[in-house]
């Protein structure tokens, strides 16, 4: 086995083991932490199948601006149930 296979084998173990721990997580921040490392371990893949311009969007989307996206809606959302709890 050449390196190329051995760390696309690598790369895609860690994808498949970040997709199954996002079954298995019941809390959302870690489910959002997981997410973002399946994302990296696919901007590398790209990258390792020589796709730059693939890996660079994805690394910028999936590994970095989604998962800010979630955790800033997340705040959001306990900051209002907190809200509400207050009020009653």
């Amino acid at each position: 086995m050449n390196s190329f296979a051995i760390l696309n084998t690598i790369i895609i173990l860690g994808m498949i083991i970040a997709a199954a721990s996002l079954l298995f997580i019941e809390d959302l921040l870690p489910s959002i932490i997981a997410m973002s490392i399946m994302g990296s371990f696919l901007a590398l893949e790209f990258l390792l199948l020589k796709a730059p311009d693939v890996a660079l969007a994805e690394a910028a989307v999936g590994a970095i601006l989604t998962p800010i996206i979630f955790i800033v809606t997340l705040k959001k959302v306990k900051d209002k149930k907190d809200n509400k709890e207050e009020e009653k």
